[in-house]
């Protein structure tokens, strides 16, 4: 290859590299801090769970359960199982 066609393709990589870290720059921050908080959540939930505290999220999740009761049945047919593989769980 010419010397030229390789200057091109190094400016270009540049260009492109430079591209990239302007559309990051501004995200970075925010996707930090939203995994930090995911991981207090986890930490509580754990830290919690070890010192035998019941776990709040069941009482506020319990009306969602038919329409996760749903959601599994398709996710269960999807998979190939004809019947649900959890012996606590009867959604068919």
């Amino acid at each position: 290859m010419s010397e030229r066609s390789e200057g091109w393709r190094a400016r270009i990589a540049r260009l492109l590299e430079g591209y990239d870290r302007m559309l990051r720059l501004g995200h970075e921050a925010e996707i930090r801090r939203e995994l930090e908080e995911r991981d207090d959540l986890v930490m509580l939930l754990l830290f919690g769970e070890a010192m035998g505290l019941p776990n709040p999220v069941s009482y506020y999740t319990l009306e969602l359960y038919p329409a996760l009761i749903e959601a599994y049945h398709d996710w269960h047919q999807r998979m190939g199982m004809e019947r649900s593989p959890l012996d606590h769980i009867r959604c068919c």
